[in-house]
């Protein structure tokens, strides 16, 4: 510990960030705010790590270094609102080392009481969200979904089913049988291979996993690329989400879907099988993350490809994956991915877009770490810097705030809550139904509102010579809070219209002349902007 006429360093600290004001329980002596970190400084022989609980969740486990202090710097609060609550823990779900939360606020130093109010919901995460840029058309390029087939036929008519009642916009479904064994899979796939836009082909002899992959790749020309495990399976918004996620930045290379069950992108408990609220069914526990999760979107320096889009561009430049080196995958990702990164592409990860994932039907549990092994040991070879990569960025602020909102959205699960699509409609005199929660966009005086529930959500000053800083407060909305479709009577390329489509929102013709002439309606348009339709 460094001393300074007679004070440490950390008392200095103390003074210019203010005393708290909730007794302290050992071995913790002293805590600080300015702000933006939070200093925990502990008995001298205290060692290992302190785990801090965030508005009554755990958030993240912080090391104690050899002068026994720890630190945590908050560029940002992870719930979306200013002031939020911290108790600090002998590791998780330990003993508590303060007698009460400690009351912290971005932007203001000092410590206070936690009131003993309820915790308020979680707020959009404005600052840190990845927003697409304005006017960026997310469906300009075509994409391509490769489902690999290798036996399992029960998780592969799941994966299928899932990807025609949730996929929407303009995409194109490429399955390949890799010479499965198993005799119920031919006629399963013959069931699907007369819709348009979906291609079943099949490997005359097993070529592996890369390889089929690879085949699929090739056999979509010049359009971006999903890969999709046939054990997984998609909710709502997947593909838009992951879109949107590649479109938030030129150099972003690929997105990868967060799972219950797939290694380092499972949430909110990593190299975790991830049980879903059983108050929720998988459709629900997706729609929760899309709404809740937040576009922070993590990176790290890898994707993952039980639900990974990998944009054609960096195909072009680094080439396909190695067939060669992984021929039944499990490592071969992770190559293509550092080869993208060494050419100056990042890999983010999609935090709203919840994907099942069975894991290791084909092969078995044993295979599969067999094969993990073998391909971390090429991986080592190749990339010597990976693991360590990995191990930096793993335990991101941005990634210990997605795990956080999933892990108390799950928690807070009840029948009651489940989240309902978020319809937006336009002007006055909206429609009410029990399957969806109706937002409105309306114009009150010279302001823009988004409400729900007669609640004011967000504005903006309407301003006649700068109308475009309006249409952008709209098109953050769109995204901040997660609208899945735009509802109208009769289409009038509207801005709403315009920027909707850009997004990928879907826009439904409805007829609100009565309760079931709006249910009727909803219920055909919603099947109209399927993709892939029996």
């Amino acid at each position: 510990m460094h001393e300074q006429g007679g004070l440490t360093v950390f008392s200095l600290i103390r003074q210019a960030f203010h005393r708290p004001r909730v007794r302290l329980h050992e071995p913790l002596r002293e805590v600080a705010w300015n702000g933006s970190t939070l200093h925990l400084a502990f008995d001298g022989h205290e060692t290992g790590a302190v785990a801090l609980d965030l508005d009554g969740t755990h958030f993240i486990d912080l090391a104690i270094d050899a002068d026994g202090h720890a630190r945590c710097e908050w560029p940002y609060s992870p719930s979306g609102r200013e002031r939020f609550d911290v108790m600090p823990r002998r590791g998780r779900d330990g003993t508590r080392l303060a007698e009460q939360p400690l009351r912290l606020e971005i932007g203001k130093a000092g410590i206070g009481v936690a009131a003993p109010d309820a915790t308020p919901p979680l707020a959009p995460l404005a600052g840190p969200a990845r927003c697409v840029p304005f006017g960026t058309d997310v469906t300009a390029r075509d994409v391509a979904i490769v489902v690999p087939v290798y036996n399992a036929p029960a998780l592969v008519e799941r994966c299928l089913d899932a990807l025609l009642a949730h996929t929407h916009g303009r995409a194109r479904l490429i399955v390949i049988d890799d010479a499965s064994p198993d005799p119920a899979v031919a006629p399963l796939l013959a069931r699907y291979a007369g819709m348009a836009g979906v291609d079943v082909l099949r490997n005359p002899a097993n070529r592996g996993f890369t390889a089929t992959a690879n085949r699929g790749i090739d056999a979509a020309g010049r359009a971006d690329i999903v890969l999709l495990n046939a054990d997984a399976e998609v909710g709502p918004n997947w593909l838009a989400g992951l879109r949107r996620a590649a479109c938030c930045g030129d150099d972003v290379g690929t997105a990868t879907a967060v799972s219950d069950n797939a290694g380092a992108f499972s949430v909110p408990e990593l190299e975790q099988a991830n049980a879903l609220p059983a108050a929720w069914n998988f459709e629900q526990s997706a729609r929760a993350l899309w709404q809740q999760a937040g576009l922070a979107y993590p990176e790290l320096p890898t994707g993952n490809g039980f639900c990974l889009y990998i944009r054609r561009a960096v195909i072009d430049q680094v080439g396909a994956l190695d067939e060669a080196a992984f021929p039944q995958g499990y490592g071969e990702e992770n190559d293509f991915c550092q080869r993208a990164a060494h050419a100056g592409w990042r890999h983010v990860i999609a935090g709203n877009v919840l994907v099942g994932h069975a894991r290791s039907q084909s092969f078995g549990e044993e295979r599969r770490r067999s094969l993990g092994a073998a391909g971390m040991a090429v991986l080592r070879e190749r990339w010597p810097g990976y693991e360590a990569e990995v191990g930096r960025t793993l335990r991101s602020f941005e990634r210990c705030t997605l795990d956080w909102r999933v892990r108390r959205v799950f928690a807070e699960a009840r029948a009651e809550s489940a989240p309902r699509p978020r319809l937006l409609w336009v002007g006055k005199d909206a429609p009410a139904t029990d399957d969806a929660d109706i937002w409105t966009l309306r114009a009150n005086g010279d302001a823009n509102e988004l409400v729900q529930g007669g609640v004011v959500v967000a504005a903006n000053r309407w301003k006649a010579d700068d109308a475009e800083a309006s249409y952008r407060a709209v098109w953050d909305w769109l995204q901040l809070h997660a609208i899945e479709r735009l509802l109208v009577t009769e289409r009038k390329e509207s801005v709403a219209e315009i920027l909707c489509r850009l997004l990928d929102v879907p826009i439904l013709d409805i007829d609100v002349a009565d309760a079931a002439a709006l249910r009727d309606s909803l219920q055909a348009a919603q099947a109209s902007v399927r993709t892939f339709v029996r």
